[in-house]
Parts: structure tokens; sequence; C-alpha cells
């Protein structure tokens, strides 16, 4: 086991999901997933139960999905309703459901026990909905392990270096972090506080400030597929406060759902809510292209370790100071894929 499966994992964006059948792989188990006429997102394992044919390569009948093999058809909650010449339906004819929720841009699935979802382990992404706030959002598929993505987003001195041009500036690597772990929640915190620092192409271009200017980057990851960066960008020396009343600043929330689809690839979902210049479509398209460019940096990156890495999941490598958090988040994930192993066994012994 290699990622934690008691979990919530994005599996798609809002908008891709239809009244089509959409397949996906999470945690290396193919998903179905669809919506009802009522709207409602539905989840099931991606495999009839007669021939292994995926369902995704099926119709929608109503709320039901057909298999495209031999027309088995299958209720949302998994239950055979038809098999094409008998009227007997087997008791085995049933694919397994799984629980999704809809959460700020994206679908969310529990690769859990599929009777037991924790709907209260989904985080809070109140920046999609509110009027306040505009928002952007994409997606990019990795060659590379969950992990390594975590590792990337964890450790931001890269910026320097990796995306000198677009967020990266000389004070990203330079400034120390502060590092703080929540053992109990799964949560770590990374912050880099900078002040009278260059403004890069990135702030500049969506918020016209220039250099000088006060940048916050404050981290939160929530183990194991979570990550939100709150970042604070100011004219230098302003006096700061919360979101909704610091007038000099502006505020983004960059949000990744970090959801691995085997153990040597990963979807990258991510979106970047503002709270100024809303309704500014020429900014919508600015900080869309400019964000997904630095994620096809990491991107590449990341695909050129994972060449190198083979099946090693640890490789030999030296860590540094701005590798506390990064180093936080491995044992966090060891601790829940740890714990769900005992758990395993436990059960297995009864």
């Amino acid at each position: 086991m290699t990622y934690p499966k008691h979990s919530w994992y994005v599996v798609a964006s809002t908008g891709e999901i239809g009244t089509e059948p959409v397949g996906r792989t999470v945690c290396g188990d193919p998903i179905v997933l669809y919506r009802t006429t009522d709207g409602v997102v539905v989840g099931l394992d991606d495999r009839c139960p007669h021939r292994g044919y995926p369902l995704s390569a099926g119709t929608l009948c109503g709320d039901e999905i057909r298999c495209g093999y031999h027309g088995l058809r299958f209720t949302p909650d998994g239950r055979c309703s038809y098999v094409p010449g008998q009227d007997r339906i087997p008791s085995r004819a049933r694919v397994t459901p799984r629980p999704v929720a809809e959460r700020g841009p994206w679908v969310w699935v529990w690769m859990g026990d599929p009777q037991a979802p924790d709907f209260d382990r989904l985080p809070d992404i109140p920046w999609a909905t509110d009027e306040a706030w505009a928002h952007v959002d994409g997606m990019e598929l990795l060659d590379a392990r969950y992990g390594l993505l975590i590792d990337n987003l964890l450790d931001l001195s890269h910026e320097t270096f990796l995306h000198g041009g677009l967020i990266g500036t000389p004070e990203v690597a330079e400034t120390p972090i502060t590092t703080t772990i929540d053992e109990e929640e799964a949560v770590v915190h990374v912050s880099r506080r900078m002040e009278g620092v260059e403004c890069p192409k990135f702030y500049s271009g969506s918020t016209g400030l220039r250099s000088p200017i006060d940048r916050w980057q404050d981290i939160e990851y929530h183990a194991p597929g979570y990550y939100l960066l709150h970042v604070r960008v100011a004219p230098v020396g302003s006096t700061p406060h919360d979101d909704r009343d610091d007038p000099q600043a502006a505020h983004m929330k960059v949000l990744y759902a970090i959801t691995p689809i085997d153990d040597h690839r990963t979807m990258d979902f991510w979106a970047v809510c503002r709270d100024f210049g809303i309704g500014d479509a020429e900014l919508d398209t600015f900080i869309a292209e400019s964000n997904r460019a630095v994620v096809l940096q990491d991107v590449e990156a990341l695909n050129l370790i994972e060449s190198r890495m083979g099946d090693t999941w640890d490789p030999a490598e030296v860590s540094l100071k701005i590798d506390t958090g990064g180093l936080a988040a491995r044992r966090v994930l060891s601790a829940l894929i740890a714990s769900e192993r005992e758990t395993a066994v436990s059960v297995g012994a009864l």
C-alpha cells in the first residue's frame, strides 16, 4: 500500500461530469462517474461483474448505466436491474458504489469502506462559491508518483529556480520557513513571510503592484491529497489584517488536489481563487494561463525525477532545511498508511 485509501480524493472537476459516463482511476481502482437526471453525481466501480467490461465505455439509460458489451443495466446504488434474455438476475450481479461529493470546484470520491464515508473530512472551500472571490481551475497529468508532487508543493524555494520569471524571485529561496505539524489531524503547516521583496511577473500582472512588496506564503497540507496556499501580496510596509479587511493587499488561495492514479501517475488538480478583479475576464485568462505555465514546469521536472527512480519509493537523497515541510508530510503520510495496514491485519485476523 503506497497511499492511504481511507480518504477523499478529487476525481474530476464539477463541470466534467454530465450525462455521459466518465472513467477515472484513483489509487489503482477504476471508477465510472455520471450525473443522474436530477444532477446528482454517481460513482461506481468501473467493471461490469459479468465479463469485466468497463462501464465507462457503456451508455446511460435515464439514471442507470448500461454495459456496452452485453447490455446489463445498473442503478446508481450498483444493483443490476436488467439482464437481456432472462428474468432472473444473479445475486452477485452488483457493482460497488463509491461515495462521491461535490465540494468547491471539484468532485471528490471516498476510496475507503463504501459503507462508511467520513464526510466530516471533506475540506471547506468557500472561496469557490463566495461572490466576493473569483476563481479559475484546471488539471494536468503527471507521469510521476504523487509523493513527488507533495514534496514539490511543500518546498516553495524551488520557485526561485524552476519558476523564475513567473512567480520565483531570489528572496523565496533565501527566506527561512517555519513548519508545524498537527499529528492528530494529519495537517502540516509551512509559512514563509517576506518583506520588501521583488514583485514577480505573476503578481505584478495580476494585481498591478510593483517592487518592493510584502509577500506571504502560508501552506496547509491536509494529508493525503489536499493542499491550500494562502497568499498575501501588498505594498511594502502595509499593515496586515484579515482577508476581508486588508484593503491595500491582494489575497489568493491556491489549491491543489493531489490524486494518485497508480504508483507512478498522478492527477494534479489546481485552482486559484482571488479577492480582487472580480468579473474581469482578461484577468481570469491571465491567471489561468500563468498558473498553468507554472504547473507544467512542475510536471516536466517531476516527470524527469520519476524517470530516474524506477520502483524506489524513498531514493537515497540529501535533505536540507527547506525540506522540513516535505519531510513532515512524508511522516504524516507514512503514519496514515501504517495505520491502515494495521487495521487491515487486525480485521484479517478476526
